[in-house]
């Protein structure tokens, strides 16, 4: 499991790239197909990226993550003064909590539960996977949509494949190397940063050092629809990067619908 420690705190500036409008939008079109919800959970909702746009969006939403670093950083932003003159005029909620995917919990049930971000790969662990559905499927009302996605076995090849991924700008700059397990499917990611804290008085830049370690593994999407179905959902669509075509062999990010029955 991801735990984003020292990593919380450049996350938005290194992710900024990432189509949250995408995943906004994706979720959007399965909900004006299958009914809106009033409340959502954002499973892995890290800083709040998606999170924040629903409730601002109206919607009453429980943004769960296990990292107390990331839920710090998604708090200020929702909390701080730079948002009160935007975010407060909007009529959704924000609950943050702190658990475990794999067995969250809420005092009721909710309409609709949206994990993106592939934050299921970073259960390495099939029972883990298992158990997270489980427990969404509990914790969703009758009639209610998990929507998620996850990255193809053919994606961690390609990360194994492109790297080292290197970035360098004047405050901070990241090595990010790659192993991948063939037989698994499963791919570590090692990361060093080196970030600015402060110059001397001789004009010298001093930076901070840290790494981390994230470990994803991918899944035959036929198991997972399996899981879906074993656990009561009703699978309703299995498509590939955010459109609702079929997936290929050389299908990148892999999105499945599903739907407890009413």
């Amino acid at each position: 499991m991801r735990t984003y420690r020292q990593f919380a705190a450049v996350y938005d500036r290194l992710m900024e790239d990432m189509p949250y409008s995408d995943w906004m939008s994706f979720a959007r079109r399965c909900w004006d197909r299958y009914g809106i919800p009033h409340t959502v959970v954002d499973l892995g909702c890290g800083t709040g990226n998606l999170t924040i746009p629903l409730a601002r969006s109206g919607f009453s939403v429980f943004g769960i993550d296990i990292s107390t670093e990331m839920l710090s950083v998604a708090r200020n932003k929702w909390d701080g003064p730079s948002s009160r003159g935007s975010y407060r005029d909007e009529p959704g909620t924000i609950r943050w909590l702190q658990q475990d995917m794999r067995d969250w919990e809420l005092p009721h049930p909710v309409d609709a539960v949206i994990s993106f971000c592939d934050c299921l790969n970073y259960l390495t662990d099939p029972e883990d996977v298992t158990a997270t559905i489980q427990r969404t499927y509990e914790g969703l009302a009758p009639g209610g949509l998990f929507l998620f996605d996850m990255h193809s076995p053919r994606q961690l090849e390609r990360y194994a494949e492109e790297q080292p991924f290197v970035y360098d700008e004047a405050d901070i700059a990241y090595l990010w190397v790659s192993e991948y397990d063939e037989e698994r499917m499963e791919i570590e990611h090692a990361l060093t940063f080196f970030i600015r804290e402060e110059q001397t008085s001789r004009g010298e830049a001093l930076y901070s050092r840290f790494e981390e370690s994230h470990v994803q593994r991918a899944y035959n999407p036929d198991w997972v629809e399996k899981q879906l179905t074993a656990t009561g959902f009703e699978l309703l669509h299995r498509v590939a990067d955010f459109t609702w075509d079929k997936p290929s062999e050389e299908s990148e990010r892999l999105f499945f619908v599903a739907r407890k029955p009413e």
